[in-house]
C-alpha cells in the first residue's frame, strides 16, 4: 500500500476526488448536520487525521448502541424479573436473559445434544447463534443468584454483540467505496439501537454486511464463505442468493456466482454436519418449530386471524406464505431481468429479504435489523429513511404496549387488540414505502441517488460495469453494454440535483 500523504503537502481533491458528502447532496442530511456546525465545506480536508469516515461511524454505531443499552436499564434492574407487564410498558424486553434459564445454559445443558425440560425439548436456534449462545454462557461467571448470573448474561452477550456493531457499521460504510457517510444511517438509526439486544440477530447480520463487502470487492469466494457462516446464524442471508442468481445471469457471470455458492454451501456444512450427524434431533429443531409454529406477532397474516370466524390453520399459512413469497420472487426475477438498466445488488437484496419479512407469519421487533444495512446500501436517502425508521419505531412500541395490555391482568394497561393491528399496519406500510421508492429506482435508475453520481453497481463487484448477456422485455431491444450509461444518462441524472 501506499503511503498516505500528509495535510501539508496534498489537497482535498487529491485525498478523495470523488468522495460523495451527502451535506451537499440530501437536503435532511444538510439540516442535519447544522448540530455539528453545518455541511462541509468544498476544500475540507478530509482523510488527513485519525478520524476518518470508517471510524467516525463505527465510534458512533457503538454509541448509539450504548444509548440503546441504556434504555433497557429498567429492566436490568429488575423489570426482567419481577411482575410480567413491566418489561413491557419499559419496552425494554430481551430473549436474552430469559433464555439463560428457559434453554439451560444456566444448569450447563450442551445446545442441541441435552434435551430441554418443558416444552421446548430442544433450542430452537440456528447452529451457529447456538454456539454464540454457549460462548456467551462459558463466559458468564456461574457464582451468585440466578437473577445475578441473567444479569451477567445479558452483559456478556452485549458486548459480543457490540463487536457484531462494529463489523456492521464497517462493512457497510466500506462497501460503496465513494459514499462512506451512507453508514451513518446504519449507525444513527434508531430502531436499530432499540432492538439490538432483544436476541441474537446482530451475529447473522454481520456476517452478512461483511459478505456483502466481500463481493462489493469481487472475492466470490470469501462471500460465499461468510454468507454460508451468516445461513448458519440465521436463514434470511440465504435469500440474498437468489437476486445474486438473477443478476449473474443478465452478466453472464456464472463462474463468480458458482464459487460464491460453492463457499457457502461449505461453510454450511462445516457448522452444521457435525451437530446433524451427531445430534439430528436437536439440530433439527429450528426447522421443525419454524413449520410447526403458529401465525404469531407482527404479521398481517395475525391481523386475519384475530378478525376471522373461522381463521386459518397453520398448514394453510404454511402453503399461503410460501406461495406470496415463490411470487415475489418471481417479481424480483423479472425486475432484475427487464429493468432497463441492470438492477444494483444491494436494491434487489432489499426487496427480497423485505418479501420475506412482509409475507413471513411471525415479524418479531428485532427484525427490522436484517433490513437496515441493506436498505443503507439500497436507498440511500435520509427523509426515507427516517420515514421507514418511524414506522418501525412505531411498531416497537405498539408490541410491548400490546402485550402490557394482555399481561395487565383486569387492568388493561397497553394497547388493545385494534390498536396493535394499527401498528402492524404502519410496520406493513412503511416496509412497502420503501420497497416502492427501490422499485421505483430500479424502474428509472436517473432517480437512483446512487448512479445520479456516475456510478454503476459499487456493491456489485464483479457485475460493476459488466456486459449484459441476457436480458428480457424492452431492454433487450437496446445497446446493452454498462458503459452506455456513462454519458449522456449519467448527465441527465445528475441535472436533477436536489433531493428526490
Amino acid at each position: 500500500m501506499c503511503p498516505m500523504p500528509s495535510a501539508e503537502t496534498t489537497q482535498a481533491s487529491e485525498h478523495e476526488p470523488d468522495m460523495v458528502r451527502p451535506t451537499t447532496t440530501d437536503e435532511v442530511a444538510a439540516s442535519g448536520s447544522e448540530l455539528i456546525g453545518g455541511p462541509l465545506g468544498r476544500r475540507a480536508l478530509l482523510g488527513t487525521s485519525w478520524w476518518t469516515p470508517v471510524r467516525v461511524i463505527a465510534l458512533v454505531a457503538i454509541g448509539i448502541f450504548a444509548l440503546g443499552l441504556v434504555q433497557k436499564a429498567p429492566c436490568y434492574d429488575g423489570a426482567w424479573f419481577f411482575g410480567a407487564s413491566s418489561q413491557y410498558t419499559h419496552a425494554c424486553y430481551s430473549d436474552i436473559p430469559h433464555l439463560y434459564s428457559g434453554r439451560g445454559f444456566s444448569e450447563g445443558l450442551v445446545p442441541y445434544f441435552d434435551r430441554l425440560p418443558g416444552d421446548m425439548e430442544y433450542l430452537e436456534y440456528p447452529v451457529l447463534t447456538g454456539v454464540f449462545m454457549e460462548v456467551a454462557a462459558w463466559i458468564t461467571p456461574g457464582s451468585g443468584s440466578l437473577q445475578d448470573q441473567q444479569q451477567w448474561y445479558w452483559m456478556v452477550n452485549t458486548g459480543m454483540l457490540m463487536v457484531c456493531v462494529a463489523v456492521i457499521a464497517v462493512c457497510v460504510t466500506r462497501t460503496h467505496t465513494r459514499r462512506p457517510w451512507d453508514g451513518l444511517l446504519v449507525a444513527l438509526a434508531p430502531a436499530f439501537a432499540l432492538t439490538a439486544t432483544i436476541n441474537w440477530d446482530l451475529l447473522a447480520v454481520a456476517l452478512t454486511a461483511a459478505a456483502m463487502l466481500m463481493w462489493a470487492r469481487g472475492r466470490s469466494v470469501a462471500f460465499g464463505v461468510l454468507l454460508g457462516l451468516a445461513t448458519a446464524a440465521k436463514l434470511y442471508p440465504l435469500f440474498l442468493l437468489g437476486p445474486l442468481f438473477v443478476l449473474c445471469w443478465r452478466a453472464g457471470k456464472w463462474r463468480d456466482f458458482g464459487k460464491g455458492l460453492a463457499g457457502a454451501g461449505v461453510a454450511w456444512l462445516v457448522v452444521n454436519l457435525p451437530v446433524m450427524l451427531f445430534a439430528f434431533e436437536g439440530w433439527s429443531k429450528f426447522y421443525t418449530f419454524s413449520q410447526e409454529r403458529g401465525v404469531d406477532f407482527g404479521s398481517f397474516w395475525l391481523i386475519l386471524v384475530q378478525n376471522s370466524s373461522d381463521p386459518l390453520s397453520t398448514e394453510t399459512v404454511n402453503t399461503l406464505a410460501t406461495l406470496l413469497m415463490l411470487l415475489c420472487c418471481v417479481g424480483v426475477a423479472a425486475l432484475a431481468l427487464t429493468a432497463p438498466r441492470r438492477p444494483r445488488f444491494a436494491q434487489l437484496a432489499f426487496l427480497i429479504v423485505a418479501a420475506f419479512i412482509l409475507t413471513n407469519k411471525v415479524y418479531s421487533p428485532q427484525y427490522v435489523l436484517w433490513l437496515v444495512p441493506l436498505a443503507a446500501l439500497a436507498r440511500p436517502k435520509w427523509r426515507d429513511f427516517l420515514i421507514w425508521q418511524a414506522c418501525e419505531v412505531a411498531y416497537f412500541l405498539g408490541i410491548w404496549m400490546y402485550l402490557a395490555y394482555t399481561t395487565s391482568g383486569d387492568a388493561h394497561k397497553g394497547l388493545p387488540t385494534d390498536g396493535y393491528h394499527w401498528a402492524i399496519g404502519v410496520h406493513l406500510l412503511g416496509t412497502l414505502y420503501l420497497c416502492a421508492l427501490v422499485v421505483r429506482d430500479v424502474l428509472m435508475p436517473d432517480r437512483d441517488v446512487v448512479r445520479r453520481d456516475g456510478e454503476d453497481d459499487p456493491s456489485g463487484g464483479v457485475l460493476d460495469r459488466a456486459d449484459d448477456v441476457f436480458v428480457l422485455g424492452a431492454a433487450a431491444h437496446r445497446p446493452r453494454h454498462a458503459t452506455q450509461f456513462e454519458g449522456p444518462q449519467v448527465e441527465w441524472g445528475k441535472a436533477t440535483g436536489g433531493s428526490l
